[in-house]
């Protein structure tokens, strides 16, 4: 627990902060146990980062789950993958509501079943009023994919090419009125993008800890949040001397 003196303020938290859940397999492995040991290790801690970033005033939390490329990885971990996220729906999404927070996603629900996709929707639905904090989902997502997307969606809008900005853009995105992430954090000690955020992350500033994401908790986010508050964003450009 940090002290009252190196707390960050109100003022200095990241608005939104979008996290790369990576290292449950290494984790599990580090353990003699199967990767999918990992992997429900990682929804275990889920409750835990939630809470701690309700409790520092972080308005927006990402969670990267699964991107359009983990559909290269066997078939018995992207069904047991696909099982955890729907107890995860099942076991969180009341005390999650009862708590004010809203669930919304990004990606593709395509290729999920019926059943996760409904369920899906009715926790997006159960939760779409609330304000204390925005979880946002990125399950079968990827940032190509995301362009990509946008880009179809405005030439079958007709959209005149002179017309093109930075703002027409954002407003195609899966993120259209999600605000940019402030910081993004990626477990593990990895140094990789990955395809996340790639529109939204070109002036966040990056965080990479060297913990598994399992062991990623309330102590290693404020750490992480108190790293971001001490750095100065510029934006590509400089303060006058």
């Amino acid at each position: 627990m940090t002290s009252e003196e190196t707390k960050p303020t109100l003022s200095n938290v990241p608005r939104h902060v979008a996290i790369i859940m990576d290292g449950n397999g290494r984790w599990a492995q580090a353990r003699g146990l199967p990767r999918m040991a990992g992997h429900r290790a990682g929804t275990e801690n889920l409750r835990t980062i939630i809470r701690a970033s309700e409790a520092l005033g972080i308005e927006y939390l990402t969670l990267y789950a699964f991107s359009t490329e983990n559909w290269s990885r066997p078939k018995a971990e992207i069904t047991g993958l696909m099982h955890i996220l729907s107890e995860v729906i099942d076991r969180e999404i009341g005390e999650l509501h009862a708590e004010g927070a809203r669930l919304k996603h990004i990606g593709h629900l395509e290729g999920l079943s019926k059943i996760l996709q409904e369920k899906v929707r009715g926790a997006i639905e159960l939760t779409k009023d609330n304000r204390r904090i925005t979880i946002v989902l990125a399950f079968n997502y990827g940032g190509r994919d995301e362009i990509i997307t946008a880009i179809k969606h405005m030439l079958a809008d007709g959209v005149d090419p002179d017309a093109v900005d930075e703002a027409l853009v954002s407003q195609y995105l899966f993120t259209a009125d999600i605000p940019d992430p402030d910081l993004v954090i990626r477990t593990s000690g990895e140094q990789r993008t990955s395809n996340f955020l790639t529109w939204q992350s070109v002036y966040s500033e990056w965080y990479f800890p060297q913990v598994y994401w399992p062991d990623f908790d309330e102590a290693e986010l404020r750490k992480a949040v108190e790293e971001y508050a001490s750095r100065e964003r510029r934006f590509g450009g400089l303060k006058e001397t």
